[in-house]
């Protein structure tokens, strides 16, 4: 493919990414005084919070202890200028924050994987009586399709309540995440989901930083040797609170309530 070829994708990719952002919850989300009644002030104002179908009442009052381990881990994330600047800090250092606090407290990287069991139920007619009356007996057919649910993984899991991180990925995850989310819930396995994101704030925050920085911590360089901006590694079509908003109005989430939240600048250290 040509170099010209390559820069026309892009672009298409980059303007069909436009549409597809939520600048905030429709109307299929829960309104905003059900979020404050269930959600604890100082995380109100430190992140971007929005529930769809009932998460927050559900995580809140049948989930007490897995809404602690949250909460607790929610305020303990601080995250660093350097952490955002840096290349490849979104695969290591941010969710090890999480990790501290939530691994000890058993929450585990969970698969979902079963079969699907269907029986066909059915009228059969076996004989006619002398009378000339019908007799009909239940007939039934089983089908099964193996490995009907195979690979859905969710990193975080604790009794009946999921958990994931979205901090720098491809914004396709979220089609991932909240389909593992779906299949977890609609087995019966988890109640709710939790699902936190960049949050639509730090995008000017990010503009706003100095350069990206390799891994070696000294500025990374373009092919022209030219500084490469920090916000050149956060493109519209990431994972950010614009993207998951989209899917969560489109109803992408199923069945299954999910708590949506944004890391907001009020998260990174002074």
């Amino acid at each position: 493919m040509s170099d010209a070829a390559s820069e026309d994708d892009d672009d298409f990719e980059a303007e069909v990414s436009k549409d597809e952002v939520a600048f905030g919850p429709g109307d299929a989300a829960d309104p905003q005084w059900l979020v404050d009644a269930k959600i604890p002030a100082d995380l109100r104002q430190k992140y971007e919070i929005y529930s769809y179908r009932s998460a927050a009442t559900i995580l809140a009052e049948s989930h007490p202890e897995e809404f602690a381990d949250l909460c607790e881990a929610l305020r303990n994330f601080q995250i660093t200028e350097a952490m955002i600047r840096t290349a490849g800090g979104n695969e290591s250092d941010i969710p090890k924050l999480l990790s501290a606090t939530l691994r000890p407290k058993d929450w585990r990287e969970t698969i979902i994987r079963g079969d699907l069991l269907v029986e066909l139920i059915s009228k059969e007619q076996v004989r006619t009586t002398r009378a000339g009356k019908a007799v009909f007996e239940k007939r039934v057919r089983t089908i099964r399709r193996e490995k009907y649910l195979d690979g859905h993984k969710v990193d975080y899991v604790k009794g009946r309540v999921a958990f994931d991180l979205e901090w720098n990925s491809k914004d396709q995850t979220f089609d991932r995440d909240l389909y593992a989310f779906s299949a977890f819930a609609q087995t019966g396995v988890i109640d709710v989901g939790v699902l936190v994101t960049r949050g639509a704030s730090m995008t000017d925050f990010i503009k706003a930083l100095g350069p990206a920085l390799t891994k070696a911590g000294v500025p990374e360089l373009t092919k022209k040797g030219e500084p490469r901006p920090t916000s050149a590694k956060y493109g519209a079509s990431t994972t950010w609170m614009g993207k998951l908003l989209y899917r969560m109005n489109a109803g992408r989430n199923g069945a299954c309530p999910v708590l949506v939240i944004g890391i907001t600048p009020r998260c990174v250290a002074g």
